[in-house]
């Protein structure tokens, strides 16, 4: 597996189950054959129009047939896809374009529309996609392991987005893994409620596509209603972050047995709280759940920590929150504190045959990766790429949990109050664990060079006050936040994981 790329594999897949449902997105529903067929459509367009190995090609498009099988179409051409958001702003999007240097961008009928982009745009339409049938004899174009298959653009600290590659060894690897482990083939049914610039879509796009079973993709509006979603399609694995337990515990669809033919069910992308796990596990007793980690340089998820079936034997941890677990095989982990040096709670640097090969701006490497052996971070007056011997640095904190790690946040989410070190974390475990509190998020605002105040923000049916009361009962003064603020929900970003800027915005500006 390791040495081929997932869209050969895709390609066997459908030599083998031509007939079986491989994609069911809005009104489509398209077997392997004619998945196959829309993508060497796609791909043979592409050819026509210059596209050649080693380009990078963009994709623009939302839920649509074009997406998923221009997503194939792109990697057969022996390019690399870089997938754009017809949901951003367009300068978003054409600074991603232009730091990638596309040579063409793929776009549905409907998304490129008023979206000017610095490369040519070829726009299909799902309607002809979903009916076209297999041409003549298409050979995909040779890729090697360590070319690139996708590109994903995450934020920079500096405000520029930061390109980060990843090669098709990666994603073998990952994939080989992941469809393997989560018991996924032929009558499986997976959930894609993730966007495809979030990377966790690489694991159900390719761990269903590897082994016969269907993508099963939701709305807009199904998202919002997983437990119906997940009925009216019987879907057999889900993959979400940990927020739409919240929002479907809020709506209050998780009732016991409530999506009974669910058998894995997944989170990643931001903490998973106990309380969450126990409502998710509640409405489905059938189903093992997984707590994944991994930054989108690790390719997608590279530590999982899955929960006993019996929920009396699920382990206690400090901060409330599931483990993140144990890494992938062939991965090698340690926990460095700030000198470097090797502790039990630090920070988590990882490497592996998952690990990305270097940031798209070389420039960006510079301390981004080290060498535990002797305390060295990773720079280089000729910028040459990270060999496979550096471990990259997560900016995560973690801590041994007997014998798992544990996630205690970012290493730059801890704050000073007072000289007091603070974990946010743990005064929104706080507010969580609460009767009728459903999720909360504490941010730091920072009132004057001098002053940092603390605000916290939940979904609930408890009134502010007396939320702020059981803190003071529970928390020393300094952990206490100066305003708690009931909201109707939190606020979400592209990736549907919580927008802590949003809340930090909102917070301040109320003061």
């Amino acid at each position: 597996m390791a040495t081929h790329p997932v869209h050969d594999h895709f390609r066997r897949t459908a030599l083998h189950h031509p007939e079986h449902e491989a994609l069911r997105t809005g009104p489509y529903c398209l077997t392997y054959a004619q998945l196959q067929a829309a993508a060497e459509h796609i791909a043979q367009t592409l050819r026509a129009e210059g596209t050649s190995p080693g380009a990078r090609v963009g994709l623009l498009a939302d839920r649509t047939v074009t997406s998923y099988s221009g997503y194939l179409a792109i990697q057969m051409s022996g390019a690399t896809v870089i997938p754009l958001n017809p949901a951003f702003p367009a300068a978003r999007n054409t600074a991603i374009a232009s730091a990638a240097g596309l040579t063409a961008v793929v776009a549905d009928d409907t998304s490129a529309g008023g979206q000017w982009l610095p490369a040519p745009v070829i726009r299909f339409d799902s309607e002809f996609l979903s009916s076209a049938t297999l041409g003549g004899p298409f050979a995909p174009a040779p890729v090697h392991p360590e070319d690139l298959a996708y590109i994903l653009f995450t934020s920079g600290s500096t405000g520029t987005p930061k390109g980060v590659p990843v090669q098709h060894r990666n994603v073998a690897a990952y994939v080989e893994h992941t469809r393997e482990r989560y018991g996924i083939g032929p009558g499986s049914r997976i959930s894609q409620t993730f966007d495809l610039t979030f990377d966790p879509s690489v694991f159900d796009m390719f761990s269903a596509w590897t082994t016969g079973a269907t993508l099963v993709v939701p709305s807009r509006e199904d998202v919002l209603d997983p437990v119906r979603f997940v009925n009216d399609q019987a879907l057999s694995h889900w993959f979400s972050v940990p927020s739409l337990i919240s929002l479907a515990s809020r709506l209050r669809k998780l009732t016991p047995s409530a999506m009974p033919t669910l058998r894995h069910s997944l989170f990643a992308g931001e903490t998973l709280t106990f309380t969450q796990a126990r409502a998710w596990q509640t409405a489905a007793p059938h189903s093992e759940i997984a707590n994944l980690y991994g930054p989108t340089e690790m390719t997608v998820t590279c530590t999982e920590y899955r929960l006993p079936a019996d929920p009396a034997e699920w382990p206690v941890t400090p901060n409330g929150t599931v483990p993140i677990g144990s890494p992938h095989p062939g991965h090698d982990i340690a926990v460095l504190d700030q000198d470097l040096r090797r502790a039990d709670e630090g920070e988590l640097v990882i490497r592996g045959p998952q690990r990305f090969p270097g940031y798209l701006d070389p420039a960006a490497d510079m301390g981004r990766f080290v060498d535990p052996s002797n305390a060295r971070p990773f720079h280089s007056q000729r910028q040459q790429a990270p060999d496979n011997n550096w471990y990259y640095r997560t900016g995560d904190r973690v801590r041994w949990h007997d014998g798992v790690l544990l996630h205690l946040g970012r290493l730059d989410q801890q704050v000073k109050i007072h000289g007091y070190r603070i974990e946010l974390g743990e005064i929104e475990a706080a507010l969580r664990e609460q009767p009728g509190i459903h999720d909360a998020i504490v941010v730091s605002v920072q009132r004057s060079a001098a002053r940092t105040e603390l605000r916290a923000a939940y979904v609930g049916e408890v009134d502010s006050s007396s939320a702020c009361e059981r803190l003071r009962q529970r928390l020393p003064a300094y952990m206490v936040p100066s305003t708690v603020t009931q909201l109707a929900a939190l606020p979400l970003n592209a990736n549907g994981k919580v927008d802590r800027r949003a809340i930090t915005a909102a917070l301040k500006s109320g003061a």
